[in-house]
């Protein structure tokens, strides 16, 4: 029925010896000295959550039943133990563990081509939620728009925000005059400023503004923008073109 590795006799021990073994399967009590199986087996999961757990106990409480189950086992059986019941459950458990070994033999030899094709696909469908984002804040014919997909499908694909770079190296990856490249983003996210101030002034409840006017900027600088339009200022609301990209990149991989 297979090797027995590791026991012991309390579930502050028996913690310690199921991290280090990660056994196929555990048989593990309800009720033991310094951790119970319930909080044991819980514990585990977080760290080994391939493992399979039997649960033995005298307990016949429905509640306590209920929540062995929630906490992952795969059986639960009563005391007083039959030999026979224990041999069938460990038999069902182990065809569990061997299918699971089996499917995951078979996901191997396919995984470097769907991990590739899933990924092209997860890339592809985020650009294409950073250009719907752009065309909500009607930026997307914008000068600099191109540079703004060029720039979030790099940090996508490469799986990096904006905390990783100045804006002049992330630049740099595109084009000898990233300077240039920079001014044609800033001043397209500086357009999609001015339509969500436009947006807010007519409508503040609208989904679009109260979305993205403090997920792409700072929701300060859209204030002084809209004060600005109202004429109550001489003073333009600033864009943060770091704050602006990781903003769409995030929008885009939601949509």
């Amino acid at each position: 029925m297979g090797e027995v590795v590791g026991k012991a006799t309390d579930g502050t021990n028996g913690l310690k010896e199921i991290i280090v073994l990660n056994p196929d399967i555990v048989l593990v009590d309800l009720l033991m000295p310094g951790k119970d199986g319930i909080n044991l087996t819980r514990e585990v999961k977080t760290i080994h959550p391939d493992i399979h757990y039997i649960m033995i106990s005298q307990v016949s409480s429905k509640d306590m039943i209920a929540k062995a189950y929630e906490s992952g086992i795969e059986y639960y059986i009563s005391k007083p133990i039959n030999a026979i019941e224990v041999e069938t459950v460990i038999k069902k458990v182990e065809e569990k563990v061997d299918m699971k070994k089996k499917l995951d033999q078979i996901q191997q030899l396919f995984s470097p081509e769907t991990k590739d094709l899933k990924t092209k696909e997860t890339s592809h469908d985020s650009i294409e939620g950073v250009k719907q984002v752009m065309q909500k804040i009607g930026v997307a014919g914008e000068v600099g728009s191109q540079d703004i997909v060029d720039v979030a499908k790099y940090l996508i694909d490469t799986n990096q925000t904006m905390s990783d770079f100045t804006v002049k190296e992330l630049c740099s990856h595109f084009t000898d005059n990233p300077r240039t490249m920079e001014q044609r983003i800033r001043r397209t996210a500086t357009v999609g400023l001015i339509n969500l101030a436009n947006l807010g002034i007519e409508d503040n409840i609208n989904e679009i503004f109260v979305e993205y006017s403090n997920g792409l900027y700072n929701f300060e600088q859209v204030k002084i923008e809209m004060d600005f339009i109202r004429g109550k200022t001489k003073k333009r609301g600033k864009v943060n073109i770091k704050k602006f990209i990781d903003g769409i990149v995030y929008y885009g991989k939601r949509l």
